[in-house]
């Protein structure tokens, strides 16, 4: 699909303004700028086709607004965010290397706390991996449900079994899902996505942008979360535009309302595992049958084939599995794993996502029939990889006021300032008509 390739880097589609590049030895604000484009002429495609229009709108990608996305949209005012990680996360020094232990969420903690059979603070998980080899002890934490990752050269990444796989897995990996026609559906240019309900299934953080974006365009997200879940360190930033609900879809009445939101839905974003949704029930086949006119947009962290194509991960776990973590130590000349300054895998493969929803959607109005996107952190990593800058960029992300929209967003949690959009598009403004809001805060239904 030639609209969501690598060759956005060279695209002379759309147009950049704004100068400055991300401190990183990798070119992430061209990464950023990119994908904020990806989504840009997505959307001009889609509106040049349901309007009738000769030529598409042009879009114009600022460099520095979105390279500020990549960190935060939120700016709270008078009140402050949940910590970003907790207390035992982070990189530790084990025999023969790094490794990085991700435990913002319980379960995960637990998990790599078994591994090491050591007490829950710092000091002793330190001193526990001390004795420990990193792939190894990798290994061991994800045996036991937790999340891990060793710091790996990139050399060693490409000819690792999973490195391989990812390798020859394309950036959007589309398939054709049914040659049903999409539904009697039109909206207005100015917010091109009105009137479509999309399912929002999932987590911190790649899929959640996509849907923030969606709903960025006048689409109608829903979240669905289980009971008890919660990852209050990114909610205020990734609920705008959305409603969250809850639902345990191990019971039967929450089932039937879940498969009800799945028959209305138009669009379904998801970030599980490849095989979590089937394993309650709801794999691929199934879906078809209650949804056929479906579009179904996934993630996951490792890619699609090969032996991790299962493994449980965040940005900052395949940062380090990849080479990103190591490259960036060795051209800073660091001492220790040295990532990127922002959370660019998350961040883009979510725009992209957004983007593939959006011409999967063009494709199906125009009677191409219905399609469905695969996407992985891993895979936006290859690309990265092979975009480097010999002089690490100086952009300094302070925010300032003319960054921010000038209205004041009412949050539950407090007043807080937003950043402008990073993209305009002719005649298709991006914006929000509901501000951030709490987890299960939303009935299951559709407006």
């Amino acid at each position: 699909m030639q609209e969501i390739t690598e060759a956005l880097y060279l695209s002379s589609d759309f147009n950049v303004s704004g100068e400055g590049d991300l401190p990183s030895c990798f070119k992430v604000t061209e990464l950023a700028a990119a994908s904020f484009g990806a989504v840009g002429m997505a959307v001009a495609a889609l509106t040049q086709a349901t309007s009738g229009r000769a030529t598409a709108a042009d879009v114009t990608v600022d460099r520095r607004l979105a390279s500020l996305w990549f960190a935060r949209s939120i700016f709270p005012i008078g009140w402050e965010m949940s910590p970003a990680w907790d207390a035992i996360a982070g990189d530790y020094k084990a025999k023969d290397g790094w490794i990085k232990l991700h435990t913002n969420l319980p379960h995960h903690k637990k998990a790599a706390l078994k591994a090491l059979g050591c007490a829950e603070d710092r000091a002793s998980v330190m001193a526990a991996i001390k004795s420990w080899d990193k792939d190894t002890l990798e290994a061991a934490i994800v045996t036991c449900g937790g999340v891990a990752a060793a710091m790996r050269p990139h050399a060693d990444w490409a000819e690792h079994p999973g490195g391989k796989a990812v390798a020859a897995e394309p950036l959007v990996a589309w398939a054709k899902i049914s040659a049903a026609k999409f539904r009697d559906w039109q909206a207005p240019a100015e917010r091109p996505l009105a009137g479509l309900k999309v399912l929002d299934l999932t987590r911190v953080l790649a899929g959640p942008v996509t849907t923030r974006t969606l709903a960025g365009f006048g689409a109608d997200v829903l979240r669905v979360d289980p009971i008890g879940w919660d990852e209050a360190f990114v909610v205020p930033d990734i609920t705008l535009g959305k409603r969250c609900c809850r639902l345990n879809l191990r019971d039967g009445n929450d089932r039937a309302k879940f498969e009800a939101l799945l028959q209305g839905a138009d669009i379904l974003v998801h970030g599980y595992r490849p095989d979590a949704l089937k394993r309650l029930g709801y794999g691929e086949a199934y879906r078809r049958e209650l949804a056929p006119n479906l579009i179904d947009i996934s993630l996951d962290a490792y890619g699609w084939t090969g032996p991790w194509a299962g493994r449980r991960g965040f940005d900052s776990l395949v940062q380090m599995s990849c080479g990103i973590a190591h490259t960036g130590m060795q051209r800073a000349g660091n001492d220790r794993p040295t990532p990127l300054p922002v959370q660019a895998l998350d961040h883009a493969t979510g725009y992209i996502m957004a983007a593939a929803a959006i011409v999967a959607l063009t494709r199906a109005v125009g009677g191409e029939g219905i399609h469905s996107a695969k996407l992985s952190l891993a895979r936006t990593a290859a690309l990265l990889l092979k975009h480097r800058q010999d002089t690490p960029g100086t952009m300094d992300i302070r925010t300032d006021a003319t960054d921010f929209n000038d209205t004041i967003e009412a949050t539950p949690w407090g007043p807080a300032h937003r950043l402008k959009p990073a993209v305009h598009i002719e005649g298709t403004p991006m914006a929000w008509s509901r501000a951030a809001c709490e987890l299960g805060s939303a009935e299951p239904n559709w407006l």
